[in-house]
């Protein structure tokens, strides 16, 4: 018996499908791209200074804050019951933009990249100042001060950590940065050798931090800090900062030329040119250095960048850092020897 030529043309389009699919779904299984979002969702208070909606041209400061562990979680309502959304909710008008995020709960600390993503958010969003942008927090909070400020100083005019702490081994970033520190002699929770330890790190590079200690406070040292209104009158007097080109005499900037090897056998050039201090990086760019002191040379006023040159006791140069990312330490080659 011979098949129906409907039944075996039914046949044909049955096989020609199901290679079809299996061709369809072979691609959509090796796609190389696919379609993705990244979301970093993060809840926080805001509080606009009054007139903020009266001039649309004009732009505000900003001020960040960060609080403790005991406010983590999903409700808002429990960032108020601390520091500037305490005063806030009690009718204090700050003469900043306020914003106060919270930190989930699962969450114990701050994550630095969500608050650097909500910064950069609120400066799309709102009216910012970018040259008076300040940061505190209290507890965790402080700590998260310490460790976004470290991270990002090229956001920030001020920061004021309040009971808190962190690494050292990066706090030469804050060499430019206007800090005050609170903390209370008496914290049995986060012990002031943590704010102490802080302190004293930034001084070496810093001699400017201030650290207001409280001989008789514990852990809250917060409430007094965040209520004395001369705070906020010092974080107004601070801007972002900027390096300031002064004069400096030829016959100095002379003591600086020759060759300088760095890490990784890198090896800077210096030399003079119309009275002024160029380096050159042997196969890449050339760069003036502008003196901001007899010593400190910079190469953009608004660039975190700079070149600290060395003496010896007998007057000479040494060597110079380069403070940007990392610390780079470059020596000064003489007769094809390490001076």
């Amino acid at each position: 018996m011979t098949n129906h030529p409907l039944n075996a043309m039914l046949k044909i389009i049955k096989t020609a499908f199901f290679f079809l699919i299996c061709f369809a779904l072979y691609f959509r299984v090796n796609a190389q791209q696919t379609h993705e979002k990244v979301v970093r969702p993060v809840d926080y208070l805001l509080s606009l200074p009054d007139g903020y909606k009266d001039d649309s041209t004009k732009t505000w400061p900003l001020m960040i804050f960060l609080h403790g562990s005991g406010e983590s979680g999903y409700d808002l309502e429990k960032v108020k019951v601390h520091g500037p959304p305490k005063l806030i909710e009690q009718g204090k008008k700050f003469p900043f933009i306020v914003v106060s995020p919270q930190a989930p709960q699962a969450q114990f600390g701050w994550n630095a990249d969500d608050l650097y993503f909500l910064l950069q958010e609120c400066k799309r969003i709102y009216r910012v100042d970018p040259d008076r942008i300040y940061l505190t927090g209290l507890s965790m909070g402080g700590f998260g001060t310490w460790v976004l400020a470290i991270k990002h100083p090229e956001e920030f005019a001020a920061v004021v950590p309040i009971c808190g702490g962190g690494d050292t081994a990066d706090i030469w970033k804050l060499r430019n940065m206007p800090v005050w520190c609170f903390h209370g002699a008496k914290d049995s929770t986060v012990a002031i050798a943590r704010d102490q330890i802080m302190v004293d790190a930034l001084k070496k590079y810093n001699p400017s931090v201030r650290f207001t200690v409280y001989p008789d406070l514990g852990h809250n040292s917060w409430t007094v800090t965040y209520e004395n209104d001369s705070l906020y009158q010092w974080l107004l007097q601070q801007k972002k900062f900027t390096y300031k080109e002064i004069p400096i005499n030829v016959s100095l900037l002379k003591e600086y030329t020759g060759t300088y090897a760095g890490p990784e056998r890198d090896t800077v050039d210096v030399s003079i040119d119309q009275d002024k201090l160029f380096a050159k990086i042997r196969g890449k760019q050339t760069f003036e250095l502008k003196p901001a002191s007899n010593t400190l040379f910079f190469i953009q006023e608004n660039m975190p960048l700079d070149i600290q040159f060395s003496k010896s006791p007998a007057g000479r140069i040494t060597g110079f850092i380069v403070y940007e990312n990392k610390k780079d330490k470059f020596e000064k080659i003489l007769s094809g020897k390490h001076q």
